[in-house]
């Protein structure tokens, strides 16, 4: 591999050079960069003319305390089989990230099944993602909802709402408007709103179904945004109103929020949880994540951290939250917790729920009541990540 290696923004020509290779290196073609072209970044690696490699980038919104903050999230890479081996990979992830930087990203997620590649590059998995299977039968018979009315197709009403029950979530894209059309196309997706008789819509529910080759169809649950508990409920007795076509309700993975309503309703516990590969988070610029970021407005505190930069080197830094706001600054003052960039980032985004988990991830603190303020700083939301990319 002598020929001289590149990097650049994807031309025409280039864009479908790289489609061509991702159904080369995935082995089917890849929808997305079709249905993504005019709203996604792509930038490709280049040898002899030929694309050995790339991927796509989205710069979008991921709310964290309640608000939004800009976020490079990356899907749909890969490299070509003849050049693997060679840590093009970690070249591409630097170069695919560098546009999105310089457009305003503080962040970047990442959903790969190379997660051990992809901590090597600052990302880590702040929880688990699961699918779940429920026998539509089960369904039937421990939930019910007959005081709420189902009406077919999305409202205004619902896309405001599932804004507004992604705010109380660390991790969900505030959608764009081509959001929602996207996914629809993408996987032919029905939706279903829930309100009681004179309410605002309380649920929003989105589907795809398919034909089995003899009877009935598989059903497949994208989107499960509920306000309250009594609603989640009546989504949960509308889909087991379609025991008589579909054996099993599927929640593909990360679709159905981590609350307990499903378990703690069901008669009987015969659900299958599949586990996947996590939707990962990095920090990429670390004062102003911090700044843009949601946090407590009844916390006020002071904690000095150390915390090791991309060099391999350490700073020393003071977290400052104060009325719902904080910011963080180099300091001179000898730290109480110390964190690791991916640390960091399951931090950020909630994932510690208790100073145990924290010092069972390796997180080293001399001061057991700082690390628990900074636990309880994030930890006022769950991470939770419902949509793909």
């Amino acid at each position: 591999m002598n020929q001289q290696l590149t990097y650049a923004p994807a031309d025409d020509g280039l864009w479908e050079q790289y489609d061509q290779l991702a159904t080369r290196a995935y082995g089917h073609p890849i929808g997305d960069i079709t249905h993504l072209r005019e709203h996604a970044h792509l930038q490709v690696a280049v040898r002899s003319g030929q694309v050995v490699a790339g991927g796509l980038g989205l710069l979008v919104d991921q709310f964290f305390g309640g608000t939004p903050v800009p976020s490079a999230c990356l899907g749909d890479g890969c490299v070509a089989p003849e050049e693997r081996g060679n840590h093009l990979a970690t070249d591409m992830a630097t170069e695919r990230l560098r546009p999105l930087i310089e457009r305003g990203a503080v962040i970047s997620a990442i959903v790969t099944s190379s997660t051990g590649y992809a901590r090597r590059l600052g990302w880590e998995a702040p929880t688990s993602v699961f699918a779940w299977a429920v026998a539509t039968d089960d369904l039937k018979r421990s939930f019910t909802g007959e005081d709420f009315d189902v009406v077919h197709g999305l409202t205004d009403e619902a896309e405001a709402l599932q804004r507004d029950l992604a705010r109380q979530w660390n991790g969900p894209v505030l959608r764009p408007t081509w959001w929602t059309r996207w996914k629809q196309n993408k996987s032919n997706l029905t939706t279903y709103c829930f309100a009681r008789p004179g309410h605002p819509t309380a649920g929003l529910l989105s589907l795809t179904t398919k034909r089995h080759d003899r009877h009935g169809m598989s059903l497949v649950v994208h989107d499960f945004w509920a306000a309250s508990q009594p609603t989640a409920e009546a989504m949960l007795a509308f889909l087991g109103r379609h025991n008589t076509r579909a054996r099993t309700i599927t929640f593909r993975r990360g679709a159905l929020p981590p609350y307990p309503t499903l378990l703690h309703g069901l008669r009987h516990h015969r659900t299958t949880a599949e586990a996947w590969h996590p939707w990962m988070l990095r920090i990429l610029n670390l004062p102003e994540a911090i700044r843009l970021r949601g946090w407590p407005p009844d916390l006020t505190t002071a904690v000095p951290m150390e915390i090791e930069n991309e060099t391999g080197g350490w700073g020393r830094w003071m977290l400052q939250i104060k009325a719902g706001a904080a910011e963080i600054v180099p300091t001179h003052v000898e730290a109480q917790v110390i964190f690791t960039p991916r640390q960091l980032a399951v931090w950020y985004a909630g994932g510690y729920r208790s100073t145990t988990s924290a010092r069972m991830a390796g997180v080293h603190a001399v001061s057991e009541k700082a690390l628990a303020t900074l636990v309880r700083s994030t930890a006022q939301f769950e991470p939770w990540l419902p949509d793909h990319f």
